[in-house]
């Protein structure tokens, strides 16, 4: 059994594949400067967005986002839209008159509903 030992290759050593007409995607890397001064470097595809702010994966820390000539860029504020509340949706389909009242009612009916179960409880 011992002389008929399988030769050659390790498995899994080496990859059989090669780089020959692979075409790899374009890319860009970008700077990023740490609270600390440190900087350091993130590789990103040529079509994506660039995110002004990026962790740091040696020191955890956040860095922000430098231009090319390695002043920091420009911070753009985004202009969202407040979140609708429940509120909000609301008083889009009622108005606070009608609330009120649906309110009221509500009440009367837990009150009256609340008194029933205290005469039941006292006999």
């Amino acid at each position: 059994m011992a002389d008929r030992s399988l030769r050659g290759m390790r498995l899994g050593g080496q990859s059989l594949q090669s780089e020959e007409g692979v075409v790899f995607s374009e890319r860009q890397v970008r700077e990023y400067r740490a609270a600390d001064g440190s900087t350091f470097s993130v590789t990103f595809a040529a079509e994506a967005e660039i995110p002004e702010r990026w962790t740091s994966p040696k020191s955890g820390q956040e860095g922000q986002l430098l231009e090319a000539d390695g002043s920091l860029a420009a911070h753009t504020v985004k202009e969202t839209k407040p979140p609708r509340t429940h509120w909000d949706m609301l008083l889009e389909r009622r108005t606070r008159a009608e609330l009120e009242e649906l309110l009221e009612e509500r009440l009367q009916y837990l009150r009256a509903r609340r008194g029933k179960t205290n005469d039941k409880k006292a006999s």
